[in-house]
């Protein structure tokens, strides 16, 4: 049976998590960290959404 499509709002807080395959590192680098942040912050820019906060890990993030 599918899942039920989501609800999306312009009003809502999302908790988004992003975890490497098998719990893998998805962050090597200092660099791989900086770019994340950069890109996320153009998306922002660019969509025009916010974001609250953000912790980044090596294997996971929280955004």
């Amino acid at each position: 049976m599918p899942r039920k499509s989501r609800i999306r709002s312009a009003s809502e807080i999302y908790h988004i998590i992003m975890r490497g395959i098998n719990r893998q590192i998805i962050f090597t680098t200092e660099d791989e960290y900086s770019r994340f942040i950069y890109t996320l912050g153009r998306y922002k820019k660019q969509c025009g959404f916010q974001i609250y906060a953000y912790c980044l890990m090596p294997n996971h993030l929280h955004i």
